[in-house]
């Protein structure tokens, strides 16, 4: 119970109403090395090599660019990467997760915490209390109306789909109950500069409790986690799990949905994200976008960010989607 006085009287409360959001420790950067499925590993060791060889550099260009921190020291810089066990899973941890990691360091290169996909749509699978993130992040999406809308768009809960500005209509419109004899109307981004680039975005298919998430809802998720802005009920959520050197269970779900392999690494949540994907991925990052300018997060995590990124000196964008940032190098 916590006491006040108000106007003289005595007021009591209890301490459970009041909603404590869990702090999480912040690096400058979280600089993600890759996203994998599991076709690319079956392709095996000379594809992980290639593909950590072509991001070296660019890893490089990334450490750099951040500069010094304004404290004067070194940036805190962590390094992860994101399995995909979601869609397929060819291959188990035992076999897959070791080559992955060898690949990285013949390429000079360490990953820091590695996690699994699966753990972006339900965190701790399997356990009875685990956390249902892709659907927390859902209950989060505050559509933004495009111009003149009128509301006969169901909302994304129903459909599934999220744009970023007005859809064409759906069907001709009739001459005799539109008297301007308009035919058809092209899509239109909200806030377009010059010309729309519109995108409608598949969130999730399937009926409703057995949804498969899209890959770029899923990567919604994985951002806002690295950004260090999910909390479920105030607790933060995919917290990562030292591993050490421990040997890699035969079963995914066995694996925690994040792990820390580096006990020097600095935190895994970050003020900011830098992502050196496939070029592929460039249509999936764009939706990740459109997902993020449209989700209201919590304003007591945002208000932690703020604070502490104040203290440091480092500049941190107002909109969440501007703290992303992505490199596509070619070839890879």
């Amino acid at each position: 119970m916590l006491g006040a006085t108000v106007n003289g009287e005595a007021v009591f409360r209890e301490t459970s109403a009041d909603p404590r959001t869990q702090s999480v420790p912040y690096s400058h950067l979280s600089l993600e090395l890759g996203h994998l499925y599991m076709e690319d590993f079956a392709e095996g060791a000379h594809r992980l090599r290639h593909h950590f060889e072509t991001v070296r550099p660019w890893v490089d260009a990334a450490r750099a660019g951040l500069g010094p921190s304004h404290a004067g020291g070194n940036p805190r810089i962590s390094t992860c990467f994101l399995i995909d066990d979601y869609f397929s899973r060819l291959a188990t941890p035992a076999v897959l997760i070791p080559p992955l990691l060898q690949a990285a360091a013949g390429a000079g290169l360490t990953i820091d915490y590695l996690a699994r996909e699966s753990g972006c749509a339900a965190a701790d699978p399997g356990r009875q209390d685990r956390t249902e993130l892709a659907e927390c992040v859902l209950h989060r999406l505050v559509e933004s109306p495009p111009p003149g809308s009128n509301g006969f768009r169901p909302p994304v809960s129903r459909t599934g789909w999220l744009s970023n500005g007005r859809r064409a209509p759906a069907q001709r419109t009739s001459a005799a109950l539109d008297p301007a004899g308009t035919v058809w109307q092209p899509p239109s981004e909200t806030g377009a500069r010059g010309h729309s680039v519109f995108m409608d975005v598949e969130l999730w298919n399937g009926p409703e409790e057995e949804r498969i998430w899209s890959c770029a809802f899923l990567a919604s998720v994985w951002q806002l986690v690295r950004l260090g802005l999910l909390r479920d009920k105030g607790r933060a959520v995919l917290t990562p799990i030292p591993w050490d050197d421990r040997e890699f269970p035969d079963e995914w779900d066995a694996l925690p949905p994040v792990l820390r392999l580096n006990p020097r690494a600095a935190p895994f949540t970050a003020y900011v994200t830098c992502s050196v994907l496939p070029v592929r991925f460039l249509p999936v990052e764009h939706a990740v976008r459109v997902i993020l300018d449209q989700i209201q997060v919590d304003a007591e995590a945002l208000g932690q960010v703020a604070a502490r990124s104040a203290a440091e000196g480092f500049a941190v964008p107002a909109e969440v989607v501007q703290r992303t940032s992505y490199v596509f190098p070619p070839g890879l």
